[in-house]
């Protein structure tokens, strides 16, 4: 089975601008895609998010996100750090929801329904699709995140933490590389 696609900055945008585009759902779409590529976390954890894991009492964003034990991939909990840019996309979206219980989905269908893990990924599908993006899927964002804070200097044990894995070598295999970062690399010699 072929890797997901690692998106450029340029790929990223044109997703953006076709979301800007589709009105109805745009803020909750442009969150859904960015809580992707700037948590690294699995479609099925994206789909597990009620808004009390993000959300603070006093309305603020959390800095961590505290995944439990049913939410990942491994049935072990982990921590998801929340950086400056998605805490202000998912501030802007909570102030843009009408909630009524903290423990609702984070994010939900067209039918009000959260999603789950396999609804999410026919999502992501479509949403590149229609974007105009070929061979990228639910996993592009998780792999973009590692790849681009490895190309950034971050160790692989740090990525694989982040990531969730429990092996260096899963984590290896999610960093991507192409000819301009080969050529970068060669000029630091």
């Amino acid at each position: 089975m072929a890797q997901a696609k690692t998106l450029t900055q340029n790929e990223i945008d044109q997703v953006l601008r076709y979301i800007a585009t589709k009105h109805r759902y745009a803020i909750r779409n442009r969150t859904l895609l960015l809580t992707s590529f700037y948590s690294g976390m699995r479609v099925g954890e994206i789909a597990s998010l009620t808004i009390s894991d993000v959300q603070n009492e006093d309305g603020t964003i959390r800095n961590e996100i505290r995944l439990s034990a049913n939410q990942t991939k491994g049935n072990v909990g982990r921590v998801v750090f929340v950086n400056e840019k998605l805490r202000t996309e998912l501030d802007n979206y909570l102030r843009n929801r009408r909630i009524k219980d903290k423990h609702q989905p984070l994010f939900y269908t067209e039918k009000r329904e959260g999603f789950n893990a396999n609804t999410l990924t026919q999502w992501f599908f479509w949403l590149y699709k229609k974007a105009g993006i070929s061979s990228a899927s639910s996993h592009s964002g998780r792999r973009t995140f590692i790849t681009n804070l490895a190309n950034k200097g971050v160790g692989v044990r740090v990525l694989a933490s982040l990531a969730g894995h429990k092996s260096i070598n899963t984590t290896m295999i999610y960093i991507d590389t192409n000819d301009e970062i080969k050529r970068r690399a060669v000029e630091l010699v």
